[in-house]
């Protein structure tokens, strides 16, 4: 076990300089200069010369890049051009509000896929589960932003139930009213994932139910309980994870959208206004976190494969 993972925390290596000598090049290609932007538009070219030069902006693109790499593995992800603070400081303040998001996102289309995806394969052809196919094939269908300003419209202007907009920090106002705050924006972040989470759920249960194994413990009487939860739900668990570790990879890329609807101070209104500003070492390290972020994932459910499944092994 040790072993594979150290093999697969090497396969980080190109994975991370792909992603990097990407991200550099697609950014510093963009019109636009950093340099001019701080100065404003009454600066005049000397000025923006001379502070190019401080900024090492004037340099060749491969002088920095080498310079931005060497500082990443001396633990310096670099330095905002109109923030204060480290950069490690910098994404970590608007990280923990993106993670929280994508946290009850995927809570909330796991808890309520995987029950309705298993109902749906139970009931097959009948009523029931058309009707969840149908909420399932709306849930793939409904865009985020409009199944925000739909849950805004509903909870907090007509019900008054849940807050708008904004965020509260856990230390601030305790977890109950903490997530208050982050309900709105994990349902509207999480309804495309509930969707496909209950599709891979019913295809995946009834692929195990029509085994000949299936057919032959029913034909021993084994009871219907015992069968659907303690054989076809184990086996029908590699899907199931496959698609919610998905959801956390995608729900943590999109959620640039639900936090410009309910003003949360996350990674991807961090990243949107670095993009303006042509905050380079920003949306470097941004980018280069939430990709380690994903090959982390991805990592995690190769082990739980393992886990949940005796026939996969780790070679």
């Amino acid at each position: 076990m040790l072993k594979y993972i150290f093999k697969r925390l090497l396969t980080l290596i190109p994975v991370l300089l792909v992603v990097s000598v990407t991200i550099f090049l697609l950014i510093h290609l963009v019109p636009g200069d950093p340099a001019a932007t701080m100065l404003g538009e009454q600066a005049t070219q000397e000025q923006i010369d001379a502070l190019r030069e401080t900024l090492g902006l004037n340099k060749p693109l491969i002088v920095q890049y080498l310079r931005w790499v060497r500082g990443l593995f001396h633990g310096d992800w670099g330095r905002s051009l109109f923030m204060e603070g480290t950069m490690l400081e910098i994404i970590g303040s608007h990280l923990v509000p993106t993670l929280q998001q994508t946290l009850v996102a995927v809570s909330f289309a796991a808890l309520v896929g995987v029950p309705l995806g298993m109902l749906a394969a139970i009931r097959r052809g009948g009523l029931t589960d058309r009707l969840v196919s149908g909420f399932s094939t709306v849930g793939v269908s409904m865009p985020s932003f409009l199944m925000g300003l739909g849950l805004v419209l509903l909870f907090s202007v007509k019900l008054r139930w849940l807050p708008s907009s904004g965020y509260k920090e856990i230390a601030d106002v305790g977890w109950g009213k903490h997530l208050r705050y982050m309900l709105l924006p994990g349902i509207a972040l999480g309804f495309i994932e509930m969707g496909l989470i209950i599709r891979m759920t019913r295809s995946s249960m009834l692929e195990i139910l029509d085994a000949d194994y299936m057919r032959m413990a029913k034909a021993k009487g084994v009871s219907t309980a015992s069968m659907f939860f303690k054989h076809a739900l184990k086996n029908a668990l590699i899907g199931i994870l496959t698609v919610v570790g998905l959801s956390f990879i995608s729900c943590l890329g999109g959620a640039a959208v639900t936090e410009a609807i309910f003003n949360l101070p996350g990674i991807g209104k961090l990243t949107l206004n670095a993009v303006m500003r042509r905050d380079y070492e920003v949306v470097q390290a941004v980018v280069l976190m939430v990709s380690l972020l994903n090959v982390l994932c991805t990592l995690v459910l190769d082990l739980l494969y393992a886990l949940v499944d005796p026939r996969v092994r780790l070679n």
